[in-house]
Parts: C-alpha cells; structure tokens; sequence
C-alpha cells in the first residue's frame, strides 16, 4: 500500500488525509507537532470556558465543503439554550439535531461585529447609517464624501495595500477606520503591504456597495436575487471550530488513518530521481524514518524549506523563504462578572450584554486589536452563561517582542488595564483569565512575499510534494479555502499528474468569500 506523510494537523491536513482514504488506496500518516488537532482553528478548553482562537464563522460558496461540514456535525433542528431563553427566530432545518440533547451539532447564528472607536460603537462593515453619521459629526462626513468623489473620478495605480484602500474608501475614510487599525494588526503602514492582501481579504467591498446596501435597506427596496450582498448569518459548531476537526480527527482515525501528535517534521528525504523519499520527524522518544510515497505539508513555507536542506534548495530561494513574513497572535481569555458598556440594540442576548460576536478595537491608544465575546457565539462556550461573561482579547504580535515575552500574569494584567482603560470593563470584575500564544498565525503580504513566485515555482519542481493550506501556501486562506487546496491535491494524486497549478488557484475568484450570491 502506498503512503502518504501529511505534515499538519490544521483543517486542510485533516482533509487531506479524510480524501486519502475516502477516494484512494493510499494510507496517509499525519504528523502534529501540538498535542491538539485543529491548528488556528482549535478550540481551548480553560476550566470549562472555551475559546476560538482567532474567530472561526463556517460558511461556504463551495457545496462539497458544505456536504463534509453537515457529514460530521448535524444541522440546528431546533432552538438552542439562547434562542429558548430569548424567545429569538431562527432558521431551523427539518429532521436537523437539538442542541439542547445533541452535541454533535452547528448553531445558526447571526452575525454581528463593531467597530469600537472614539468610544463609540460604529458598524462594520462600516457603513453609512444614522449612527457612524452621528457618531463621526458632519463635518467628517462631508470629508469623507467628498474624498469618496475623488477616488471615483481618480484612480490610483494599486501598488500596494494604501493604493487598494483608497481606490474603494477615498482617503478620509482609509485614514479614519483602516490605515492605523491596519498597522496594528500587521506591523507595517498598508504602503508596505502588497495589493493582494485587499484581493484576499475585502475583494467587491466599496463604498458603492456599502451605499447601496444601506439604500436598500434605508427604503425598503427589495434586492435583486442575483446582487451580492454581506453575508450575516453563519453556522459555528456548538462547542466551537475545534469541535468540527476533533470529529473529522475521529473520522480519519476510524477509516484507517494514522494521526502522530507531538511529532514534528524535521527533514524531507530526496529520492533517486528527484522525488521525495521519506520523512524524519522528531518527537519524545528521539527521531524517527517514515517512507512515503507522497508528501503533502501544510508547515510554514519558511520552516519547509530548511526541511529540504539536504535537496540542494538555490540559496535564492532559501533566502526568500528565510524573509517569508509572518503575523503572530496572542489571546487573554478573561472570564468576567459583567461589562460597563450597554446593549443599546435591537438584538437581544442574554444578560442584555452587547450583541456582537466580535468586536474591532480601532481605539489608537491600546494596543487590542479585537474583542470576542464568546457568550453570543454560543452560550455552549460558557460554563456559567448566566452570570458570566467569558471574553477573549486579542493582540497582534511577533515572536520575541515585548507582549510575546510577557509572563502570563503580567500580559493578563495588561490587557484588563487596556480594557478598563477604554470603559469597557472594570478591573474588580474579572475573575480569572489565561493566555494562549499562536506562532505564525497570519502569513503576512510584505517583504520577500513579493518574490514568492520563485518559492513556488521551485516547490513544484519537487513531484510528489504537495503544498496545502494557509501556512503551505503562505495565503491567508479561510477554512473552506484550506481544505479545497487539500481536496485538490489528492485529486492531482489521484490522476497521476504533475500540473499542481489547481492548488495554488484555490481562493483566487473574484468574489471575496465574505460576500454570497443570491440565487
């Protein structure tokens, strides 16, 4: 029996290795160096409180994904705790699971996300309503039309993150809700970050769109079935994402599959005739051979190479992947009594905490980049959701720097300063918290990206080696994204061939994946 050597636990290993003994004879053997399955997308249990680590919405244009997700965990076929409590509609699916009596089950869930800005709460997507108006005054309004205007009438040439920004926004609007939270997410003003960031990540989002949409909404026109529109409502597993890829772990295990944790990848073999001829990973007990017939990686780009040492990588490749940039992430999970700022919304949740799932900190004066409030993900996360409110503060970060060195205590400390600092809490009302640190969380568009091409181009040469995921790929891909890549290789495993171009097509459409097409 063939083999393959999946390096990589996270959603598009897990499938890849799912496809592998759902459509072949090839066994694959995964190697994972965490003890938890998952990668970004895990979830962490902390005494009962469980947290998303980076927020985690399932939703999909690709029905095939779609198929998998209701394969492992059933659809909502009746009202949830929250959905009970609040009397609140919700779409329920015929012959779908209760979450009150089933676990195994995805919530349907709205989405809702802020903006928290000059202390005040402002849409996001940022849009025109009587709020952001309010909340801005109509002297920047007026700023930020008339700037809008400019834009249209003069196009810049988009060399870069800025130029992508203000071509859709204008300028007023870039430097009043996207040039500084931008830098603070990635450490770079957006002139250094590439263009493709914006394809990626906020393709067919402009003002146009905002503006029609509130339009509609505004006068109660009914929108045409084939208009894109933003996507508000999501499914999300009832104890959080990693409870979807602890099922899909459970899958692969029972169909034959071989998962290694706390095993990492260290060296990749050469064959005879330019190939890959096995895998020595580390772990405990000292290292370890594996033959392999294939080699599919969702590591680091940066780490992959060092692992071909022994290949003869060109010293220009090497190089760029040496230089490859990445965004590193840390959480303080912080279990609190209650919040200082009101729901002055329409929604109701329980304890008539604020609504939002997750909200974006854009205040210049903390460093806090986002607000989980895990609760109004799902009240499943919470042990005492009716007294609690269990929140995750999230900072973005390099390895090595200040924040990253922090003792626990002393970064926990921190971010309940930052929080109370900007009204949000007092610091009398946590009771206990935690820390989670996540290494190479977001592959960065600056720097040596610009060269990636050689990277790839040279990866491809290498037959039977297969690059999947986001960290594989050095895209900043979604769950969907990740595991179409690995869908695609075994696929070109399947069919012999040597052309791995549908693999790096993967999330290169048109249509940004947080927009749906009606219809």
């Amino acid at each position: 029996m063939k083999k393959a050597i999946i390096i990589g636990a996270g959603p598009a290993g897990l499938t890849a290795a799912y496809y592998l003994l759902k459509e072949t004879d090839i066994k694959p053997v995964i190697i994972e160096k965490d003890n938890v399955v998952g990668g970004l997308s895990r979830t962490v249990n902390f005494e009962g409180n469980r947290m998303d680590i980076g927020s985690h919405r399932f939703f999909t244009k690709n029905d095939e994904v779609a198929a998998l997700w209701e394969k492992l965990l059933s659809p909502q076929g009746a009202p949830a705790l929250d959905d009970k409590l609040l009397g609140r509609h919700v779409e329920l699916v015929q012959g779908g699971a209760d979450p009150e009596q089933c676990d195994a089950v995805f919530l349907n869930r709205q989405r809702i996300s802020r903006i928290f800005y000059l202390r005040h709460f402002f849409a996001y997507p940022v849009s025109f309503g009587w709020e952001t108006i309010k909340n801005l005054g109509l002297s920047r309004m007026a700023g930020i039309c008339f700037s809008y205007l400019q834009a249209v009438l003069r196009k810049r040439q988009e060399n870069n993150l800025e130029d992508f920004m203000i071509n859709r926004f204008g300028r007023r609007l870039y430097e009043t809700f996207f040039e500084k939270y931008t830098e603070k997410v990635w450490g770079r003003h957006p002139r250094d970050i590439g263009a493709d960031w914006g394809s990626q990540r906020i393709k067919g989002v402009s003002i146009s769109k905002v503006l029609s949409d509130f339009l509609q909404r505004a006068l109660r026109i009914k929108r045409q079935e084939s208009e894109a529109s933003l996507i508000e409502k999501f499914r999300y597993p009832k104890y959080g994402p990693g409870q979807l890829w602890e099922r899909m772990r459970d899958e692969v295990l029972a169909m034959g599959g071989e998962i290694r944790m706390g095993c990492e990848a260290v060296e990749l073999l050469p064959g005879t005739s330019g190939d890959l001829a096995g895998v020595v990973y580390e772990c405990g007990n000292g290292r370890e051979r594996l033959e392999a017939d294939y080699v599919i990686s969702s590591m680091p780009v940066s780490q992959l190479l060092h692992t071909l040492s022994g290949y003869g990588v060109p010293d220009e490749v090497q190089a760029i992947g040496d230089k490859l940039p990445y965004r590193d992430f840390m959480t303080a999970g912080l279990l609190v009594d209650r919040l200082e700022i009101d729901n002055q919304t329409h929604h109701k949740t329980l304890g008539n905490i604020v609504p939002d799932c997750w909200i974006y900190i854009q205040e210049p004066d903390v460093r806090l980049g986002r607000l989980q409030i895990f609760n109004n993900w799902s009240p499943y996360l919470v042990e005492n959701h009716r007294s609690k409110v269990w929140l995750g503060l999230e900072y973005f970060c390099q390895q090595g720097d200040e924040m990253w060195q922090m003792q626990d205590e002393d970064f926990l400390a921190f971010a309940v300063r930052e929080l109370e600092n900007i009204g949000i809490i007092r610091h009398n009302c946590v009771e206990k918290g935690c820390v989670v640190r996540m290494e190479k969380a977001y592959p960065a568009y600056f720097g040596s990206y610009k060269d990636f091409g050689k990277v790839r181009e040279y990866l491809d040469t290498i037959p039977n080696l297969y690059c999947i995921g986001r960290n594989g790929q050095h895209r900043y891909n979604n769950m969907d994204h990740s595991m179409l890549t690995a869908i695609e290789a075994v696929r070109v495993i399947k069919s012999g061939s040597q052309d791995k171009r549908a693999l790096w097509q993967v999330n290169t459409e048109e249509n940004y994946h947080e927009m749906r097409q009606k219809g």
